[in-house]
Parts: C-alpha cells; sequence; structure tokens
C-alpha cells in the first residue's frame, strides 16, 4: 500500500524501509526510477496473488494426508514470503522522494511477464485440482487418502508440473523486472536448489523410516520364530 502511494500519489516510503535500503537497497539515481518502481509495484502485485491462490488452494482445493511436514521446512515457509518480500522492496530506487510524481509507462517486458504468470497460474491450478480430485469422488466426498498417477494437462508432458508451474511464475517475475535484475534472478535458482534440497532430505528421511521399519519387522519375525 505505501509502495502503491509512492508510485502513484508521490508519496515518500515508510522510515523501516528507507533504513532497509540504506543497508540493502540499491541508488539508481542514474537510471529509469519510474521504470523501477513500478516494476517493483507489478511484482509485488503477482506475489500477493500468487499467495492469495496458494491460501485459497491449501483451504478448499488440496486434499492433504495424514503426514505433518518438517519443523525445518515448516520455519522456511514462515520467513520465506517475508524475505521474498523484502527482497522486491530492495529493488525500489531509494531516491523516491516526497512528493514526486511518477510517470507510469508499460513495456513490453511487463505485459510478457502478466501473461506468462496468469498463464503458468491456471495450469498449477488445474493440476492441483488433478490431484485433488484422484481423493475425491464426482461429488466431492474424500473417498481416499492414498496416491495415485495422475493424467491430463501438464501430467503429460512434466513429472511434477506444479512445480514447473511455480518456477515459471518466479520467471514470469523476473521477466516482469526487465530481465537485467540480477537480484531476482539469484532469488529464482535459490528457492528451486532449496527447494530441491528439502525434497532430497524428505525422501532420506522417508527412506530412512522405511528401512527402520523393516529391520524392525525382521527382528520381530527372528524373535517370534526363535
Amino acid at each position: 500500500m505505501r509502495l502503491f502511494q509512492a508510485e502513484f500519489l508521490g508519496a515518500s516510503l515508510p522510515p523501516w524501509i528507507q533504513i532497509f535500503h540504506s543497508a540493502f537497497g540499491r541508488d539508481l539515481e542514474n537510471q529509469n526510477t519510474d521504470n523501477e518502481c513500478f516494476s517493483a509495484l507489478l511484482v509485488l502485485l503477482l506475489l500477493w496473488l500468487h499467495s492469495f491462490q496458494r491460501l485459497a488452494e491449501c483451504l478448499y482445493t488440496s486434499v492433504f494426508s495424514n503426514g505433518v511436514i518438517h519443523i525445518v521446512q515448516y520455519c522456511f515457509g514462515l520467513g520465506y514470503y517475508v524475505a521474498v518480500g523484502s527482497t522486491v522492496l530492495c529493488q525500489v530506487p531509494t531516491n523516491v522522494r516526497n512528493g514526486k510524481e511518477l510517470s507510469v509507462q508499460i513495456f513490453w517486458y511487463h505485459i510478457i511477464g502478466i501473461v506468462m504468470y496468469v498463464w503458468a497460474s491456471l495450469h498449477q491450478h488445474r493440476c492441483l485440482v488433478i490431484l485433488a480430485n484422484l481423493r475425491k469422488s464426482k461429488s466431492g466426498e474424500i473417498l481416499s487418502l492414498n496416491h495415485s498417477i495422475p493424467f491430463g494437462d501438464w501430467f503429460e508432458r512434466v513429472s511434477c508440473p506444479h512445480y514447473f508451474a511455480e518456477l515459471l511464475i518466479y520467471i514470469s517475475m523476473a521477466i516482469t523486472f526487465g530481465f537485467h535484475n540480477v537480484t531476482w534472478w539469484f532469488v529464482v535458482i535459490g528457492r528451486q536448489n532449496v527447494a530441491l534440497a528439502f525434497c532430497a532430505f524428505l525422501v532420506a528421511m522417508k527412506t530412512r523410516q522405511l528401512c527402520n521399519c523393516e529391520h524392525r519387522g525382521v527382528v520381530e519375525e527372528a524373535v517370534l520364530e526363535g
């Protein structure tokens, strides 16, 4: 909201953002500050829409099993969106001054980024609906929490279409920044690496649990036979 006021109403950014900028932000006095600020505003809007979509899908679309996520993954999820929003704010020019009217210019990469975001978000939602319907009847009643093989939409082309769509969504935000924002490209690459690391960690934990259960079963069977 304060960024919206700075963009369209000529207001100054909040003091805490200005302090944040002094430590981590960029000074763009020799660049197109109006364009940089408007791009950051669009990316913040896309992030808000994406977060709202994911929340709505968790509440009304997805069918979760009885399992729980690891505490490390939970803490990472809590801090992630705060950190990523702050990263976008750091891309706002530090010389946005009080009373300065900024002109809004929509460039071709803004349009491409938004179109790509909408396209990827629609396919991500369709894939999540397909996954949820595997556990539901046609009337919407939950029948099972077991996993099944999904078919349709991007499941016919890639193995994890919902994660692939998530990658495309963050790439669309990089495009909205104008391709040249190195910081956001690090966000895109870093997020995928962290996601892969968590997946590998969870697979290792699950494999360890299965091995322990199998070993315990063999020991119990040997004791009973003995």
